[in-house]
């Protein structure tokens, strides 16, 4: 045998374990709106390789208000989709939509009233003796209805919020909805002031957010692909609210060019301000973490709300724990 042949056929098995650890495996995760901050994590995961170091080709696909994604996961199409809170996640068990959760990288849901200041609004139960509450259509069939049953507000106060801040901005008595890491920064750009801010969650309305859904299939046949999906997106997070986030940034540009990084690092202050992200049980157990009770907590507060029968969701199919709770990434946290 020569020597170039003997030398070829010993490069052969060397040059396969590195084409091997070079594949990746494709993935497809759909947004449930235009690229912003609140996404920033799953982008910084991509930006930074964090994505490539777990074996993964990412596609970031976002959405927006003529894209509904949703459909696309149980179709196959999709293969991880960032969902709302778990209301969507209720609807999902309820139709057997054969999905479940698998992170909550929101430990706080951002929905919050937001007030004029100066208007005796500084107190969370001050708010019910407003006259003018603006509550877009979906809200009043949904956190509207717990704030009616646990908190006392009243039907004869709402008025519909079209997602336009000139009515809350003519009338200082008047009280809105507002996304927390967004409508106060839309206000302060427009209106010179910062409102009162008032976040559900606070004060009871516990659902997670920024939840990541996948179908059952998945978590049957490649748990080892979930799991490396789940913690680079969690290690993702770490590095965008604690690290360099500017090729983050750079990538939400590109997907969304109205989003500036001015928004977004006020966006971020905001995230950080408030706990939305890394609070309460990420302090302990990493970003995306969730507990079957909390689960069955909001269930029960959306029960006494009206929007559910109490035995028409079958709690134990909403969430899969097996891909969080682990402390990922949490000697990544930098307090100031």
């Amino acid at each position: 045998m020569s020597f170039k042949l003997k030398t070829l056929l010993l490069a052969l098995p060397l040059a396969a374990a590195c084409a091997g650890a070079l594949a990746q495996d494709k993935v497809v995760f759909a947004t449930n709106w235009k690229a912003q901050a609140a996404h920033g994590g799953f982008y910084q995961a991509l930006a930074d390789g964090t994505y490539a170091r777990h074996g993964l080709a990412v596609e970031i696909r976002q959405g927006g208000p003529q894209v509904n994604n949703r459909p696309l996961l149980p179709a196959g199409k999709i293969d991880f989709l960032m969902t709302g809170n778990l209301l969507h996640s209720y609807d999902g068990v309820k139709n057997k939509v054969p999905v479940r959760v698998v992170a909550a990288f929101f430990q706080k849901d951002p929905q919050a009233l937001i007030a004029h200041p100066g208007q005796g609004y500084e107190r969370w139960d001050d708010l019910k003796k407003a006259r003018t509450v603006l509550i877009a259509k979906d809200g009043q069939f949904s956190f509207w209805q717990w704030m009616k049953a646990d908190h006392g507000f009243r039907d004869e106060q709402l008025r519909p919020y079209t997602f336009n801040l000139a009515p809350f901005l003519a009338d200082r008595s008047a009280l809105q909805q507002a996304y927390s890491i967004a409508e106060p920064i839309n206000v302060r750009q427009q209106a010179g002031f910062d409102p009162v801010v008032h976040l559900l969650a606070d004060h009871g309305f516990s659902t997670y957010s920024t939840t990541i859904e996948t179908r059952e299939q998945l978590i049957r046949d490649k748990p080892d692909l979930v799991r490396r999906f789940i913690e680079a997106s969690i290690i993702g997070w770490y590095h965008y609210l604690y690290g360099d986030r500017r090729a983050a940034h750079a990538l939400i540009r590109k997907d969304n060019p109205d989003m500036s990084d001015e928004y977004s690092e006020s966006s971020v202050k905001l995230m950080k301000d408030l706990g939305i992200v890394d609070s309460g049980d990420s302090l302990t157990l990493g970003i995306g973490a969730m507990k079957p009770e909390r689960i069955r907590d909001f269930y029960q507060k959306m029960v006494r709300a009206g929007l559910y029968k109490a035995d028409e969701v079958d709690l134990a199919r909403v969430a899969n724990f097996d891909f969080v709770n682990k402390g990922v990434g949490v000697s990544l946290r930098k307090t100031p």
